[in-house]
């Protein structure tokens, strides 16, 4: 479960954001949505401790994540937050399933190969664990990275635009398997987008405004 209260941020005196109080449960969707320049992103990167916020306070579980020091975030974010990004941030030289092994190996200082396999089979990529990332369509570089948020069993998935570059039927199929996976591993799911197709698909939204 994630809970914030009275959170904001500022990138300057000109750019002050305040967000809504936000209280997400385990295994439940939250999609937030809202104009560009309306702080969707930074929502997004101060709840998996990635900002800072100016004043308030972010917990999950037990934890108020807004109080760790660097190292204690660190730790925290690599064994409790799952993070799907815009931009993937694989590494080149690895392949796909050694990709997702590094982030496990990361969180735990344990390589958890074989539950990594098993995540790849599920999201339908078993054909592609040996392949290059960049040899990957978009659609499977998503599930990729969705496979690399879950490999440690996160307690919050984080999700920013999972589904703008991708065409309908992709769309609605990372979209799905976004709630089926969190449901199964028992995760809050938040999903920050402006991509409309999402609404009809999480009826528990957030606009910021």
């Amino acid at each position: 479960m994630i809970q914030t209260e009275s959170l904001s941020f500022s990138y300057n005196s000109n750019t002050v954001f305040s967000f809504p109080n936000i209280k997400n449960n385990v295994s439940e969707a939250l999609l937030i949505t809202g104009n560009s320049g309306k702080g969707k992103t930074t929502l997004l990167h101060l709840l998996g401790g990635l900002l800072r916020p100016k004043s308030g306070s972010i917990s999950i579980q037990d934890t108020t994540i807004s109080s760790l020091s660097e190292k204690e975030l660190d730790h925290f974010r690599g064994k409790n937050i799952g993070l799907v990004l815009q931009q993937s941030h694989f590494v080149a030289s690895l392949n796909v399933l050694e990709n997702v092994v590094l982030a496990s190996w990361l969180a735990t200082g344990k390589k958890a190969t074989d539950k990594a396999k098993s995540l790849l089979k599920q999201l339908d990529l078993e054909n592609q664990m040996y392949k290059l990332p960049s040899n990957l369509s978009v659609g499977q570089q998503q599930r990729v990275s969705i496979a690399r948020a879950l490999i440690n069993e996160p307690k919050l998935l984080l999700a920013d635009e999972p589904t703008s570059s991708l065409d309908d039927e992709n769309a609605f199929k990372v979209a799905d398997l976004l709630a089926k996976l969190s449901k199964e591993y028992k995760a809050s799911l938040i999903i920050v987008t402006h991509d409309q197709r999402l609404k009809n698909k999480f009826p528990n939204q957030l606009n910021l405004n």
